[in-house]
């Protein structure tokens, strides 16, 4: 079984954030090809298959099939199938409601992961995780509020926010419940979950076919599996074995910054100052949030669900 090795690459702790960064950077345009596929007609679902489809394809000859895999693989799917689900509100979000906002709702996974580290990790909820949970629910209450949203904005966002609850639901089984699976086992186990989650909703959506119908649409879902999902996801497997869970949740979270941007310089999306503080509060969240356990598997690992 092939197995990726961060030595292999030469990464210095430096040139390994840098790789990172990079990561997130593409992690963070994903709202382009959302939008122009929606604007195609495609749904959230449909949408949502394609981006992982990609990889799922291209990485499936490394599903586990050995006898004393079954359970995890089936673990770590079924936690795949979760997060593709969830991803639809996300992916709505994104076409319904301003990017940044959007992101801000989408980054808010700290306080997630400590609640699932608590009950299925038996982690001890700390300091830590009680002042990132409160960061978080500060910058929830300023996002969402009613008297500032429109209601279609405000219900996309609520429908958004079980998309981080369930990427930080696998990011704690993979770190700490299939641990004898190697990484590139998890993040397939992970995707196949998605793709089958996805896979039926999607043909419902679409009316019993998922294939593009353009030459154009091809080469929009051909470039976002590349730059959003398979090639990313490999390098930031690589390199955050280079550097501590600190320093890949600081470098990592530059895609909400991106996803600013995006929002700014794409789609002409004003940045008040009420997103600007939610984002300093949702990337303190980050920076200061507790490590679960098996946090190396997790930093491997949390590239597919991103």
């Amino acid at each position: 079984m092939l197995r990726f090795n961060s030595r292999s690459f030469q990464l210095t702790p430096s040139s390994a954030t840098l790789v990172i960064v990079a990561c997130a950077i593409c992690f963070g345009s994903v709202p382009v090809f959302v939008r122009e596929l929606q604007g195609m007609g495609n749904g959230p679902a449909t949408i949502a298959l394609y981006r992982y489809g990609f990889s799922a394809m291209a990485l499936l000859p490394f599903f586990p099939t050995e006898k004393h895999k079954i359970s995890s693989a089936v673990l770590v799917s079924g936690a795949g199938a979760v997060l593709g689900l969830s991803l639809i509100g996300y992916l709505d979000a994104l076409t319904r409601a301003p990017v940044a906002a959007a992101g801000v709702v989408y980054m808010s996974y700290p306080v997630f992961a400590a609640l699932f580290a608590w009950v299925l990790l038996r982690q001890k909820l700390t300091w830590r995780s009680f002042a990132a949970a409160s960061l978080i629910l500060t910058a929830a209450a300023l996002l969402l509020d009613p008297s500032a949203l429109s209601p279609d904005v405000l219900s996309a966002l609520v429908w958004a926010i079980p998309a981080p609850i369930a990427f930080r639901f696998l990011v704690v089984v993979l770190s700490g419940l299939a641990d004898d699976l190697t990484a590139l086992e998890r993040t397939v186990c992970g995707l196949t979950g998605s793709i089958v989650g996805l896979l039926p909703l999607a043909l419902h959506e679409a009316q019993g076919s998922v294939l593009p119908s353009s030459a154009t649409e091809w080469s929009l879902i051909i470039v976002m599996g590349l730059a959003t999902a398979l090639i990313p996801q490999v390098l930031f497997t690589v390199a955050c074995q280079k550097v501590g869970a600190v320093r890949t949740a600081a470098a990592g979270s530059f895609e909400l910054p991106m996803m600013f941007m995006v929002g700014w310089l794409v789609f002409g999306e004003a940045i008040g100052q009420r997103e600007m503080v939610c984002a300093v509060l949702v990337l303190s969240a980050i920076l200061i949030a507790p490590t679960i356990a098996g946090a190396r598997s997790a930093n491997e690992l949390e590239a597919n669900a991103v």
